[in-house]
């Protein structure tokens, strides 16, 4: 039996027994090449999640700037190991089991955020989105007034082209630069090569697409006149969404022709309550922490809105949120994630492999 051959007839247990191999060796391999770097072992994950949910990673890294994020996801690579990059965990649903074959890189020390010469702004992954909008605002910018009040940073929110009140990142994204994991070398996209659409992008799609930078171009404005329009949105968030519990944002995508929390309010579901996790009665876009919510509930919960919208409305919504199932694995060439692990009728509706948090 040759190389191929048995690599092929591998069961499930070999397989994984081998991605945990592979991953003791990569950690082992990371203290001993950059002792310096914040590594955290078996890290429970309620505590980088804005859902307050999630049980431990196998280990979660902090690089302190880009070129060490660089030797990290080099030395993962040699031991066959991909990455799950983390931002600020706001739009991800982690499982009470945890993920014991998962590494984790933070880009929460990514935090370079300056002028350039031309007047564009260069921003690194890890700078939060409200920062940047606020950035913008005081060297007199417009165009992200919208993302003041987003929670996530600019690595998530590029790879999923956040968005709000008629606004994206899409419409102010210049260029971005990005580590490619399997090969290990950096690329420059410009606006059109990142292929954004509505919550999604390129790099959402292909996996493996590691957010260094992003440079944004805006137009000249009035620093007063942005401030009160930052102001007016954020009053809008603050009287119409429930952000004084947690909760991932926008549970579901909004539906060509209608919109999700519509839908969830006229079947109503407001309110509806699985565990600790709960229909928002505030937005019924939103799913909230009311209290010790597992990540099963929340699951449940989901999957009892997006049935129920389905059969009273003929509607299917999409989860905006990233679930993490637990058998979710590793492989070399990027995670391997079913995005929108939501039954419908039995089946799974979406087994593609993506992420993005």
């Amino acid at each position: 039996m040759d190389q191929k051959e048995n690599k092929e007839t591998l069961s499930a247990e070999e397989i994984s027994a081998r991605c945990r191999e592979n991953l003791e060796k990569a950690i082992a391999a990371v203290k001993k090449a950059l002792p310096g770097m914040t590594l955290l072992e078996n890290e429970p994950m309620e505590r980088h999640s804005s859902f307050k949910i999630g049980g431990p990673v196998r280990a979660l890294a902090v690089p302190e700037d880009v070129s060490s994020l660089s030797r990290l996801c080099s030395i993962l690579k040699d031991n066959h190991i991909a990455p799950m990059m983390l931002g600020n965990g706001t739009n991800v649903l982690f499982p009470d089991e945890g993920l014991p074959e998962l590494f984790i890189v933070s880009t929460e020390k990514l935090q370079k955020l300056f002028l350039l010469p031309d007047g564009a702004i260069y921003a690194e992954a890890g700078v939060s989105l409200s920062k940047l909008a606020s950035f913008a605002q005081q060297n007199g910018l417009a165009g992200l007034e919208f993302a003041s009040g987003i929670p996530g940073t600019v690595g998530g929110g590029t790879i999923m082209n956040a968005g709000a009140y008629g606004g994206e990142l899409k419409d102010v994204i210049e260029s971005v630069v990005l580590l490619y994991a399997p090969d290990q070398r950096l690329y420059e996209l410009s606006n059109e090569q990142c292929a954004f659409s509505y919550r999604t992008s390129l790099f959402k799609k292909m996996g493996g697409c590691l957010i260094l930078s992003v440079v944004f171009r805006l137009a000249a404005g009035d620093g007063e006149a942005i401030s009160a329009k930052m102001r007016e949105l954020n009053e809008r968030r603050r009287d119409k969404q429930p952000l004084d519990l947690p909760s991932a944002g926008s549970a579901f995508k909004r539906p060509e022709g209608h919109y999700a929390a519509a839908l969830i309010d006229e079947a109503g579901l407001k309110g509806y309550t699985v565990g600790g996790a709960q229909v928002s009665e505030k937005h019924a876009g939103f799913v909230i922490n009311i209290g010790g919510a597992t990540s099963h509930d929340v699951y449940d919960l989901l999957m009892h809105v997006r049935n129920t919208v389905y059969r009273e409305k003929g509607v299917q919504l999409e989860p905006e949120i990233i679930l993490l199932p637990p058998e979710y694995r590793l492989e070399d060439h990027g995670p391997a994630v079913r995005g929108n692990f939501i039954t419908f009728n039995g089946a799974p509706e979406d087994e593609s492999g993506e992420t993005d948090a």
